[in-house]
């Protein structure tokens, strides 16, 4: 495998979010040049190739949540083999709150070079929409479902300096800011809602704000929320209580 390793490689490739506008011509080159591709979900991948006119012979294996850790070990072995293997989920980029990380590992252990082609991210997206600090943040994925967890969840991130950015299911949103206001106080905050989609929006004030904005009612599309972080001051009255 060391004489290949310069020639062989992963192609993780970003998918839209919601705007099929913005698949880059790269992303298109390299779905139509692969041999093999990862699919979070093979049928949405499919749909995806049509939708954009991407012409693509490629062999797609399933590669999500549920079959990862078995899965992976393969993707390796056809890299290796000089398979033309592209990793693509859903939506966005693979690793990120998404399939990924398994075979991203794997290559680093195997000494594969990973080629990244970008495009459309929730996360840092949701950030320049939200008006709070972009010089550092922290992206901890989807919000846990149950209670106790979600708690810690918040509360770990309590005393932070970096603005806190996540995922939220809308069913669950209002609860969720109730949580946050509950854990960090009453900060500002914002939530971005059908990102790159038509009828995108961010909501911003504080959590309490929020939480009334929302009127009791569940939004539509996937949430991105986004909170502002400690205050210096207060970070240093904490330090120094400690």
């Amino acid at each position: 495998m060391s004489e290949q390793a310069g020639r062989i490689k992963l192609t993780v490739v970003a998918t839209p979010i919601g705007n099929l506008g913005d698949l880059s011509p790269r992303a298109k080159e390299a779905l139509e040049e692969a041999e093999v591709l990862a699919c979070e979900d093979t049928r949405s991948t499919h749909k995806l190739l049509g939708l954009a006119n991407v012409a693509s012979a490629a062999r797609s294996l399933a590669y999500h949540e549920y079959n990862e850790q078995q899965a992976a070990p393969g993707l390796i072995k056809l890299i290796s083999e000089g398979k033309r293997v592209v990793l693509v989920s859903d939506a966005g980029l693979p690793g990120l709150s998404d399939p990924g990380y398994r075979v991203l590992r794997l290559c680093r252990e195997n000494n594969i070079d990973v080629e990244v082609i970008p495009g459309a991210h929730a996360a840092p997206m949701a950030l320049l929409m939200s008006g709070l600090p972009t010089s550092s943040y922290t992206f901890k994925g989807f919000v846990p479902k149950k209670p106790g967890a979600r708690a810690r969840f918040f509360s770990e991130e309590a005393n932070s300096a970096h603005v806190l950015v996540a995922y939220e299911s809308p069913l669950r949103l209002a609860e969720t800011l109730g949580v946050a206001l509950e854990a960090l106080g009453d900060r500002e905050a914002a939530v971005a809602l059908e990102m790159t989609k038509l009828h995108e929006r961010c909501l911003r004030g504080t959590l309490s704000g929020l939480i009334t904005q929302l009127g009791g009612e569940p939004p539509k599309g996937e949430a991105v929320l986004v909170i502002a972080p400690l205050p210096r001051k207060q970070r240093q009255e904490a330090a120094d209580e400690d």
